[in-house]
């Protein structure tokens, strides 16, 4: 099959947060200092923590990452770190309540030593504890591992780990920039299994520069082989601020990126792959483990077929994510890091995205605030609906009761639109919209019919 290098149609560029982060504002610093000063929510509580150091950047990212930061750079950002976690754990937003569940993103954490991990944790361990969560999430670049790590994660109290493979060709990774190769995943996976976490999950990503039908299906083919308990599965997207995007931009190279359908051809090919191994569908990214249910999910499988795909979701599944289940419901989140986005009591923040601001400021002893935007509840509801959309399904009673509107008559016709188009089924008898596997493919390009007029068509960053 031939790839075109043309965007013939929108595609499912990931949204992961609504209003548009592009929104938000120094000018609305005050509501997030209000926030954190008021009594807690009664709402779940989780803990983000930016790591944002990678071996080589990828040519597909668009991270806040470093890769040229001497031992002393690093041993900077881990102090402003901990001293961030020390002045978040007195916010009396924070309350008593314990972290449900904690995740270590970047970057690369691993790209830390155990040493430095050790040190860190003991740091961290001053002032919050982890030790009640019920998740404790830690990606990981396969060529950071060793043995020792591994098991230092593992006594650190990672629970679930998460393994950015994203192919399995050496071709493609070193064409993307990706700092690892094949081997390296296969010298690392024993020492996770070995290790016994709770839960491991392997990213890939359909459409990375280079990819072949091929190709993409060896690489399933070696993941479900590896056995992980979960698989997510990205779609590839360029955003103005990768180096393939500048390059096509700017008329450097040519870059063949395959097009949204046959992404989602990919993905399809995979979840269908994944089925047949045991998996179930999670969200309109992942797979987990699923030994029950499997059969009509399987026979579904045609991108349009108006099955709906949820009807499996939660059905005899094992896999948990924690992490994405509670955000997706608006649970709090304080997130800490350079850059890093979070939310208390519905009002979001992100940190300073400078190096020079987000340590200074730290080391001044003032948290390194740069924007927020105070969330109306009519957002608020989007917020939940469009994340939660995600998961292949939503119940009409819980936005309901939540929130008080209909989302079923609230937005008819957008609904109307996707049932008529063979991307979701609406059962009203018993209160509940489900995707067809058809529209969990493309599930983020569905969510800007909800968008308030304001923020159509807008920057998403």
């Amino acid at each position: 099959m031939s790839i075109s290098t043309l965007k013939t149609e929108v595609g499912s560029y990931f949204i992961s947060n609504y209003p548009p982060f592009s929104a938000w504002s120094a000018d609305q610093l005050n509501a997030v200092r209000d926030a954190m000063n008021a009594p807690p929510a009664a709402v779940p509580l989780g803990l983000y923590l930016h790591i944002p150091f990678c071996r080589k950047r990828c040519k597909f990212c668009y991270f806040k990452v470093f890769t040229d930061k001497n031992s002393a750079e690093v041993e900077r950002y881990l102090a402003a770190l901990s001293r961030e976690i020390e002045l978040v754990s007195r916010l009396p937003a924070m309350g008593n309540r314990p972290f449900r569940f904690v995740y270590f993103g970047g970057g690369t954490p691993s790209f830390l030593s155990s040493r430095q991990l050790e040190r860190l944790v003991e740091r961290l361990r001053a002032n919050v504890s982890w030790d009640a969560a019920e998740e404790v999430t830690f990606e990981c670049e396969p060529g950071t591992l060793s043995e020792a790590k591994v098991q230092t994660l593992r006594e650190i109290g990672v629970t679930r780990l998460s393994l950015g493979v994203e192919h399995f060709d050496d071709t493609i990774l070193r064409e993307n920039g990706r700092a690892h190769e094949s081997h390296e995943i296969y010298r690392a996976w024993p020492w996770i299994q070995a290790a016994g976490f709770a839960s491991t999950n392997i990213d890939l990503i359909a459409g990375m520069v280079g990819e072949t039908w091929d190709k993409w299906r060896d690489a399933v083919r070696r993941t479900i082989e590896l056995d992980p308990d979960s698989v997510t599965i990205y779609q590839m997207e360029l955003p103005y601020n990768t180096v393939y995007s500048k390059d096509i931009l700017g008329g450097v190279i040519e870059t063949p990126v395959a097009d949204w359908a046959t992404k989602r051809a990919w993905v399809n090919y995979a979840f269908n792959e994944l089925a047949a191994a045991g998996y179930g569908p999670s969200s309109a990214y992942t797979m987990g483990k699923n030994r029950r249910g499997l059969a009509h999910f399987a026979q579904s499988a045609e991108q349009n077929a108006p099955v709906p795909v949820s009807a499996h979701v939660g059905s005899g599944r094992s896999t948990k994510f924690s992490y994405r289940d509670n955000l997706w419901q608006g649970s709090d989140l304080l997130s800490t890091g350079i850059a890093s986005f979070g939310h208390i009591s519905g009002v979001h923040y992100q940190n300073h995205a400078e190096w020079e601001q987000y340590c200074t400021s730290l080391e001044s002893g003032v948290l390194p605030l740069a924007r927020g935007l105070a969330l109306s509840p009519h957002q608020r509801l989007i917020r939940e609906m469009i994340l939660q959309l995600k998961r292949g399904y939503l119940d009409i009673a819980y936005f309901q009761k939540k929130f008080g509107p209909n989302i079923l008559d609230e937005w008819a016709a957008a609904w109307s639109e996707f049932e008529q188009d063979g991307l979701c089924t609406i059962n009203r008898d018993v209160g509940r919209i489900e995707l067809t596997r058809a529209g969990l493919l493309r599930a983020d390009s569905l969510l800007p019919a909800f968008f308030e007029p304001q923020f159509r068509g807008v920057r998403y960053t």
